[in-house]
């Protein structure tokens, strides 16, 4: 995907320490729990790709943005990385996760840590998720204080908690609907899954940063439009190839065992677009007992890719990609920001397993 070059990275990282040192700092007065807790929160933001941040930074330069005019570009990119950690750590919580790529979540933190003063097995898992939903709590307020204390225009200023407001609401409501259709004893439509995909990551990892960027850049109303289009578009492409690499990926695209999805059951579009076909039913039997190891991971692999659920999901990112990429042929983006889209479609077309 798109990356921040050295310079920006170095802008961005300083501005994301400034405001969790401030947060570790401020913990540490008050005993050694909450000192815990700033250092998990400090922990959780560190070393990411920083996808939001090179999004909203390329569209600032891509409207001809001067960071010498807006100097709080780069608190702005910063705040949409804590609203990601932020909702990577509940994510975490919502799924029970105590490892990510290797290392222990906020919650996992916590739980080790209670093991270590005498807690049982049900304390531990208490404490852990406690934490974790006090983390991202403090996370999510971070991001809203860069934002308000940003140097940056007033009215940008206004636009950006517009945009985080929207996202934040969506995002809940995407993760809600995610869990709700895990729970539900029938498979919900194609649609609806679409939905909760979308909402889950395209608001707040996509259309926010870009629209954040172009808006800090000063670009015109009239260019925001299908700007936010081509973004709804490729922020569904990506989730749908997120669900592509959980299904079929290997363990380093997916930064966790091959089949995860699958071994976790998750209802996701490739499972609807399956469930439509002749071949459900041995493809439902396979992911009956998908959960039970590897062998049985690549039998259901096997089924869906059988039953053409799999080449249907990836017509629907093609499609999705054809969308954007026909939103950034307005003529009301500028050359360099057309650039910039075909760029992140063909990133995101790049990583189908």
């Amino acid at each position: 995907m798109i990356a921040l070059d050295a310079p920006s990275r170095e802008r961005v990282d300083a501005a994301i320490t400034a405001a969790l040192s401030r947060l570790e700092q401020r913990s540490a007065r008050l005993g050694d729990g909450a000192a815990a807790l700033g250092a998990a929160t400090r922990a959780a933001a560190a070393d990411g790709k920083r996808l939001r941040p090179a999004l909203l930074v390329a569209a600032f330069r891509a409207f001809d943005g001067d960071a010498d005019r807006q100097p709080g570009v780069w608190d702005v990119a910063a705040a949409l990385e804590l609203l990601h950690t932020a909702f990577v750590v509940h994510d975490d919580l919502i799924d029970g996760d105590v490892e990510r790529r290797g290392a222990p979540t906020v919650g996992g933190r916590f739980r080790i840590r209670a093991r270590d003063y005498g807690a049982d097995a049900r304390q531990a898992a208490a404490v852990g998720d406690a934490a974790a939903v006090l983390a991202g709590d403090l996370l999510l307020f971070e991001a809203s204080r860069l934002v308000a204390t940003a140097a940056i225009d007033e009215g940008a200023r206004a636009a950006m908690f517009d945009l985080l407001d929207e996202a934040m609401l969506v995002s809940a409501a995407g993760e809600l609907a995610d869990v709700e259709h895990a729970a539900r004893a029938d498979c919900p439509g194609t649609d609806a899954l679409l939905s909760a995909a979308h909402d889950k990551t395209a608001t707040y990892s996509f259309e926010a940063p870009l629209l954040a960027g172009a808006i800090l850049a000063g670009a015109p109303d009239a260019a925001r439009q299908p700007l936010a289009a081509a973004a709804a578009d490729l922020g569904l492409a990506f989730q749908l190839v997120d669900d592509l690499i959980g299904t079929f990926g290997t363990r380093r695209q997916a930064g966790r065992a091959p089949g995860a999805d699958l071994r976790e059951a998750k209802r996701t579009p490739l499972i609807a677009l399956a469930r439509d076909t002749a071949s459900w039913p041995q493809v439902s039997s396979a992911l009956a007992v998908a959960h039970t190891g590897p062998i049985a991971v690549r039998r259901a692999q096997r089924e869906l890719e059988a039953s053409g659920a799999r080449d249907d999901l990836v017509a629907l990112v093609t499609d999705r990609l054809r969308r954007a990429r026909g939103h950034a042929a307005s003529p009301e983006l500028p050359a360099a920001a057309v650039t910039l889209l075909a760029t992140v479609a063909a990133a995101i077309e790049g990583r189908i397993p």
